[in-house]
């Protein structure tokens, strides 16, 4: 399990129009968030990216950097790209699901084709969102086991606020005995 205050595990990842992505060299001021995603069959990831998009340049005067990240491959992430229409948003491919299961995420099985009709992919992540600081250290973690009711990005952008006017330490970090 991740805990706050501790390291994440590696993420290096190809973007579609931004190039190499690498959380530890990735720049940002005060966080990173990541946004796992389930892949271009889930709609209910399409509006929430469509969301997350279209607050990226309200995250980045915060000095937060956001990218959206699923196991679809270069292709498919390029459909839910288009799909979403933010160019601000940077969209990377290929997380292998060992690479999601070391960020805690749960992992799923296909069940056909979606709402939408897009087939499944036989294995892929459930959502995550992680703020995670510039020494590459977590901050903020919320894994979930469906694709419903996700953290809202407005809310989070107030937390932010928040988190930075008052220097307010990530939570959850005790791991002695209870």
């Amino acid at each position: 399990m991740l805990m706050p205050r501790q390291p994440t595990p590696d993420l290096k990842l190809q973007t579609l129009a931004h190039g190499s992505f690498d959380l530890a060299t990735d720049g940002a001021e005060k966080f990173t968030l990541v946004c796992f995603y389930r892949g271009l069959h889930c709609p209910i990831c399409a509006n929430y990216l469509k969301e997350l998009g279209r607050l990226t340049p309200e995250f980045a005067t915060r000095g937060v950097k956001t990218i959206a990240v699923s196991s679809d491959d270069k292709d498919r992430t390029q459909q839910m790209a288009d799909k979403v229409g933010t160019p601000d948003l940077r969209f990377a491919h290929g997380l292998p699901l060992q690479g999601a299961r070391d960020w805690g995420l749960y992992i799923s099985t296909s069940r056909g084709k979606t709402s939408i009709g897009i087939e499944e992919p036989a294995l892929f992540s459930e959502p995550g969102l992680f703020l995670v600081r510039p020494d590459k250290t977590v901050y903020y973690a919320s894994v979930q086991t469906m694709p419903f009711v996700r953290p809202s990005f407005t809310e989070l952008l107030a937390a932010v606020d928040f988190a930075l006017s008052k220097d307010y330490p990530a939570r959850g970090e005790y791991t002695g005995p209870v």
